[in-house]
């Protein structure tokens, strides 16, 4: 039995080679596409072998932190769209119901999904200027009336 490569082996999972239906034909495109994905994967295997033998960096724990990273700035980008989809556009915002079924949630889900700071955080990458708020900012202090 032949002992695995842990870089080779999260270099494929963080890189797959795209691999073709069957039946499909295998143009220009999709060619280019797989020498890409496999030119990545050398990449990313020589980057987790010198992070592992200069810094001492585990290759899985590292790509697991990594995918957790990169999960949590997807889940804000989420936010900040549906805050911006909901406070910015106008006439009138997107309804509820099209931005739950984009996103997968609850039409309650949508509503409570962002915050005062997500709303802040479109502004300030827009500079536009968002609609009224209906409730106070938790983070304030303050109390509804």
């Amino acid at each position: 039995m032949t002992q695995r490569d842990i870089f080779t082996d999260v270099a494929a999972i963080l890189c797959p080679i795209p691999q073709p239906e069957r039946g499909e034909e295998h143009d220009d495109g999709f060619l280019a596409a797989r020498d890409q994905a496999a030119e990545e994967q050398e990449n990313i295997v020589w980057n987790l072998r010198m992070a592992w033998e200069n810094d001492d960096h585990d290759p899985l724990i590292d790509a697991l932190a990594g995918a957790r990273r990169a999960k949590e700035q997807a889940e804000q980008r989420i936010r900040q769209l549906i805050a911006y989809s909901r406070e910015f556009v106008q006439p009138r915002p997107y309804t509820l119901g099209d931005v739950a079924a984009a996103v997968g949630m609850s039409i309650s889900g949508v509503r409570t999904a962002y915050s005062h700071r997500d709303v802040a955080q479109v502004a300030d990458a827009t500079g536009a200027k968002p609609r009224e708020w209906r409730a106070p900012d938790p983070d304030d202090g303050q109390t509804a009336a």
